[in-house]
């Protein structure tokens, strides 16, 4: 009689601990069970987003080396998705190839501080990588393409070239293409350096403050016609000599009037001196 409410407590005992061991053993399962579903599906997510940040499927070998490129210098003003960061660099969704050309190719790209006008410098990447970081932009966002082709036509454009740059460009860089100053310390910078292929992208862009002509303003033809009267007269001499950046016949009277009355000073001068 004596023994028995002693085994029923070691048999509640033991029972409350078989409770306690299958709960623990439930619970390890459980916390397994979903330590391997995240397991796998994080293995599964991790690989993907990976693939489409360093390897869009069906992405060019150029698009690569452009995008890689833009990584390295371009991605801290212009952002990872080329939204643009406040402050510091517009977006480039949209812009096409042809900015990216202009502004590459000219040096004023990579740019370290903002101004009032970016000025053109050395350029910092050869015509090829200039061409990938153009094609990676054109791939996210589209926009006017990099002309290819004949740029200048043939010279019986001339006359209709010097007519379509007097009427749209010389009011900014002079009608000898030499640049000129604009308001808020901002001008239109000289056309010497410039290329054809330079040319025809800042038409097609509008980098700046200049505007940009589409085929409604501006057709090909008539890019054509501009391109080669700029740059024929930048190839072609004076025929009296020294055209003093070609301003005209008031600065060039000028010159003859100061210099000539110099002349005959010292010509004074010395006669008396002589006398």
């Amino acid at each position: 009689m004596t023994d028995r409410p002693s085994t029923q407590k070691g048999t509640r005992a033991r029972r409350r601990l078989r409770r306690r061991l299958s709960g623990a053993v439930a619970l390890a399962l459980a916390l397994g069970v979903v330590g391997a579903v995240y397991s796998t599906v994080a293995a599964a997510a991790t690989p993907k987003a990976k693939s489409a940040s360093a390897a869009p499927a069906g992405e060019s070998v150029e698009v690569r080396k452009g995008r890689q490129l833009y990584e390295k210098s371009c991605i801290t003003c212009h952002g990872p998705n080329l939204q643009g960061v406040e402050d510091r660099g517009p977006t480039l969704l949209g812009v096409g190839e042809a900015a990216v050309y202009f502004q590459v190719a000219t040096g004023r790209m990579p740019v370290a501080r903002q101004e009032a006008q970016v000025e053109r410098k050395p350029a910092r990447y050869t015509d090829e990588e200039t061409r990938q970081i153009a094609a990676y932009v054109q791939s996210a966002g589209g926009g006017p393409e990099i002309p290819e082709g004949d740029l200048r036509g043939d010279d019986a454009n001339l006359a209709e070239g010097g007519e379509l740059f007097r009427l749209n460009c010389a009011s900014c860089h002079n009608f000898a293409g030499r640049g000129g100053a604009l308001s808020a310390g901002k001008y239109a910078p000289s056309l010497d350096p410039s290329s054809d292929l330079v040319l025809w992208t800042a038409m097609l862009s509008g980098p700046q403050n200049m505007p940009a002509f589409s085929d409604n303003q501006l057709n090909d033809e008539q890019k054509q016609a501009i391109t080669n009267y700029v740059q024929t007269l930048k190839e072609e001499r004076d025929p009296g000599g020294s055209g003093i950046g070609r301003l005209g016949p008031l600065p060039e009277g000028l010159v003859i009037w100061v210099v000539g009355i110099g002349v005959i000073m010292l010509m004074i001068l010395w006669i008396g001196a002589k006398s």
